[in-house]
């Protein structure tokens, strides 16, 4: 049977900005793409890529994530001007691919950005995503599997996927926003991935092969980022290629797929599509990245049924640790710096009921940090942001269960459900107080950053850091002898007792004569402030706390002032718009008067 044509969007595309609301401009994007493939054959003469020698150094550095930025740029053939009547092809280097891929610091932050893409598929019926480790066949590597039984995506929505900056999320259920995170964590985790999805829209049934290689970019000496793509109709008996543009342009897509992805034959490609089933979306990332050592920096041998940072797991060495260290690395706030079993338990503030993630065959249990907390207590803290609903972010606040043995501490803040911040420790280092106190809430009221380890240092960021150390210290003073330590005071208040019985009662009686005759001479200014100073020895506070405290409540009574003050500006302006309003009506009642007067004079 012939290929079935279609008009959905060229098969190869350029990574430039798309928008929802700009058809328009979706559709000039797509003509620009399809201008792409033809100026890449023009300038090789044919449609066959033109390798590139490597030096064996640079190779070696290619595999390193961190150095594989390092490789010379330059453009492979002049500019070839837009045609008459199109607009001119911005370009988007390679390079930007592993720059953009930096904003990813921590490659299980990656892995939980894909994570994301599959829990916002939940209100698309997704009930699983799948997470193991594949290999292959071609060189016995490694490579990464992420599979989701979600909606899937159409040829135009596998297009949006692989663009810069396109996002049609817009719910505010949903975790991802800027439309940026499958190109930053695919690339952060390995060099290419490829992407297998099939979707039913409209009545039509479609699967979707697209490839983004960093390799077959920068080995070809490509000035532009070039994803091919290919589609298949499956709405009948067997797959239909759907083409876009000329059947040799579907055909250069799939000879490209297939030199540069794990797969040798389109027999090989399709069978992929056997187990997603009717809907759902399956990424493999390969040629994973290397440690400094020459090692792959994900570690799949030390736990069959987990995947660890290699780095992070092997800090301590093989030496003996001491029984506080071998305490402390146990923890769940230790073990999720390199365990992604870990990390994932606690990635999602609520469980879910209808949706497992499986790691490496095994489903994640959920914890709720909130849940293991002993004598915990829920602190209400209502953010100022100049919304018009006035917010309400419920705070649990406990001792971890191995307090005081373990000095464990910090916040853990969740944005939309998803851990943003895990134990983000709000107290001085070197303080004693607050150790074991952890906290959890939901800050939807912040703005994450691009890589969702972070919150954007606005003024609200600020105020909820004040408030969270206010609130560690006002736990801490109530409930830290619920746990064995001694509560703020007391010790400097026994040390004044035993000072006090074992001085001698003689001595003592002459230097309270004479600090009573001191007191006596002094101004009474004077002995006010002689009193203050001998209450805030006897409360054992140190100058310091004194100083912090005061601090606080100075930086509250500022924030209430600035409220007032915003309340009063918003007051002024309503007054200031009402004023402006009635003397309109009253110009318009002068003017009627006017009129009035002057039609009654010609009577």
């Amino acid at each position: 049977m012939p290929p079935k044509p279609a008009s959905n969007p060229p098969a190869v595309v350029d990574l430039t900005s798309s928008d929802d609301d700009e058809p328009a401009a979706n559709t000039v994007s797509n003509k620009l793409a399809s201008n792409s493939q033809t100026r890449l054959q023009e300038r090789r003469g044919s449609s066959t890529p033109v390798l590139l020698s490597i030096s064996d150094d640079k190779a070696a550095d290619s595999r390193c994530f961190w150095k594989a930025g390092n490789f010379d740029v330059g453009l492979t053939a002049r500019p070839i001007p837009a045609a008459d009547g199109e607009l001119e092809h911005a370009r988007v280097h390679p390079k930007f691919l592993h720059s953009n891929a930096t904003s990813h610091k921590w490659a299980l932050g990656a892995i939980a950005e894909l994570l994301d893409n599959a829990v916002d598929e939940i209100h698309n019926g997704a009930t699983f995503v799948k997470v193991d480790k594949v290999d292959i066949m071609k060189d016995n590597s490694p490579a990464l599997l992420f599979h989701d039984d979600g909606g899937g995506m159409d040829p135009d929505g596998i297009r949006k996927c692989m663009s810069l900056g396109y996002s049609s999320k817009k719910s505010n259920t949903t975790i991802g926003q800027y439309g940026n995170g499958f190109k930053t964590s695919t690339m952060r985790l390995g060099a290419d991935a490829i992407v297998f999805t099939r979707a039913i829209h409209g009545g039509t049934a479609t699967q979707s092969v697209g490839l983004l290689s960093y390799t077959f970019l920068r080995m070809t000496g490509q000035d532009d980022v070039i994803v091919p793509m290919i589609d298949f109709d499956i709405s009948g008996h067997w797959a239909e290629p759907i083409i876009n543009g000329s059947q040799d342009d579907w055909s250069s897509n799939l000879k490209t797929i297939l030199e540069w992805s794990p797969f040798a034959s389109k027999e090989d490609l399709l069978i992929q599509f056997e187990d997603i089933g009717r809907h759902g979306t399956k990424v493999i990332i390969f040629n994973l990245w290397l440690n400094d050592e020459g090692i792959y920096e994900l570690n799949f041998d030390d736990d069959d049924e987990d995947i660890r940072l290699r780095d992070e797991a092997n800090q301590g060495g093989l030496r003996k640790l001491r029984k506080s260290v071998a305490e402390l690395q146990s923890h769940i706030s230790y073990r999720i710096r390199y365990s992604l079993r870990a990390y994932i338990s606690i990635l999602y503030l609520k469980r879910f009921t209808n949706f497992n993630i499986i790691l490496r065959g095994k489903p994640v249990e959920q914890r709720c940090i909130a849940d293991d907390l002993k004598y915990s207590k829920v602190v209400i803290y209502k953010p100022q942001i100049p919304i018009a609903k006035e917010v309400s972010v419920d705070t649990t606040i406990g001792f971890i269960k191995e307090a005081p043995g373990l000095g464990v501490c910090g916040f853990n803040v969740y944005h939309k459900n998803r851990l943003i911040m895990p134990f983000w420790k709000v107290t001085g280092d070197g303080s004693s107080r607050g150790l074991g106190v952890v906290g959890v809430l939901e800050a939807n009221f912040l703005e994450p950053v691009h890589d969702k380890q972070g919150f954007e240092r606005s003024s609200a960021y600020i105020r909820l850091e004040t408030r969270l150390k206010q609130m560690v210290m006002e736990y801490w003073r109530s409930c830290c002898h619920l746990v064995g330590h001694n509560p703020p005071g007391i010790h400097n208040l026994q040390k004044d007792r035993a000072n006090s019985q074992a001085s001698i009662r003689p001595a003592a009686n002459i230097q309270n004569k004479m600090a009573k005759e001191q007191y006596d001479g002094l101004p009474k200014g004077s002995n006010d402030a002689l009193n203050t100073t001998q209450d805030s020895d006897v409360s054992g506070k140190s100058f310091v706390d004194r100083i912090c405290e005061e601090n606080i409540e100075l930086f509250m009574r500022c924030e209430e002032h600035a409220k007032n003050e915003i309340e009063l500006q918003e007051l002024v302006d309503s007054l200031e718009k009402e004023l402006k309003e009635a003397k309109r009506k009253h110009a318009r009642l002068l003017l009627a008067v006017e009129a009035k007067r002057k039609q009654k004079n010609v009577n």
